[in-house]
């Protein structure tokens, strides 16, 4: 029991974290009030997290890198589109942004990439932080090659799409939260289309 009271403690203040990071950003992101908000006893965190603030930072990196490949998951199970044609490679990528993009809007731009936060702040400042961040960029990137290599890419070039379609989101994102308009988070779902689905497009016709 007590474990499992400990497991749902530390939790907590990832999330709390994960949300303040957000909302205010790594820097500005106080320990108390993380606990404030996580409702933690007070010395919890220094009990979960030893090694304190970079230590929550980084499970708050990990949780946002595994939120986000669960939404690439749900997003490469969901149904296809009509039955006149398949689904191109880039509508998985699209399902994608539109969520990201409700999410901003309905956070009135106030939230975003949590990993990208935390490169822009510490990327230079903190080692340990720049590699959970790189790492999660890299999960992100990997299931997407994977997906374009499904779709009949060279596994090298599917990489290489794959890192340009995840970039290309995260500025995306960044542009929309400063313009506070989804116009960017569109714009880019219709540029990945054109990359993905334009080329599929443009080898069918050419083996055809």
């Amino acid at each position: 029991m007590t474990e499992t009271k400990g497991a749902r403690t530390s939790a907590r203040l990832v999330e709390a974290m994960l949300e303040l990071i957000q909302a205010r950003g790594y820097s500005g992101t106080g320990l108390n009030t993380v606990v404030e908000q996580a409702g933690a006893p007070k010395g919890s965190l220094y009990f979960h997290f030893p090694e304190g603030k970079e230590a929550l930072g980084e499970r708050a990196v990990e949780l946002a890198a595994g939120r986000f490949r669960d939404l690439l998951a749900e997003s490469a199970a969901a149904p296809e589109g009509p039955a006149s044609g398949a689904e191109g490679a880039g509508a998985v990528v699209c399902r994608v942004i539109d969520v990201l993009a409700r999410m901003v809007e309905d956070s009135d731009y106030q939230l975003g990439c949590p990993v990208s936060v935390v490169t822009l702040e510490m990327g230079a400042q903190s080692e340990r932080l720049r590699d959970a961040c790189a790492n999660a960029f890299d999960s992100w990137i990997t299931p997407v090659a994977d997906h374009l290599a499904a779709h009949g890419r060279p596994l090298p070039e599917a990489r290489t799409l794959a890192t340009a379609v995840v970039s290309t989101v995260e500025g995306a994102m960044i542009v929309s939260r400063a313009q506070r308009s989804t116009e960017p988070l569109r714009c880019a779902a219709h540029a990945v289309t054109v990359l993905l689905d334009g080329h599929d497009a443009a080898t069918a016709k050419a083996a055809s």
